[in-house]
């Protein structure tokens, strides 16, 4: 039972496309997680820069599988980068999106046997 995540947009847009939203779950379980140690390691070389594309490059995705707090979180994270805010100022948010990823992998992987 998804409680990390939400297809219901995906099953709209894919009009209940069960192949399609297979597609939606492995491009996450491929992407996401590169670009979620790009956000760590941006943020410990103070790279902007690295940060803002990295958080830019997920949100869709985030958005798309239901994942309100995590993409709450890469608003979040975006908007800091843009700024080019001071580390500790981000750094419990990019814990909390990572965590978030974290969860929804691994339920992922099991409802999806991935």
């Amino acid at each position: 039972m998804a409680l990390h995540y939400n297809l219901s947009k995906v099953y709209a847009i894919s009009e209940n496309d069960v192949d399609f939203a297979r597609q939606i779950v492995v491009l996450f379980t491929e992407e996401v997680p590169p670009e979620i140690k790009n956000i760590r390691e941006g943020l410990k070389a103070k790279d902007h820069n690295m940060v803002y594309h990295a958080a830019h490059k997920i949100k869709p995705t985030l958005d798309l599988l239901g994942m309100d707090l995590a993409y709450d979180d890469v608003i979040a994270v975006e908007t800091w980068s843009r700024a080019e805010g001071k580390k500790k100022e981000i750094k419990d948010v990019v814990k909390s999106l990572r965590n978030l990823v974290k969860l929804t992998l691994k339920e992922l992987k099991k409802d999806y046997q991935l």
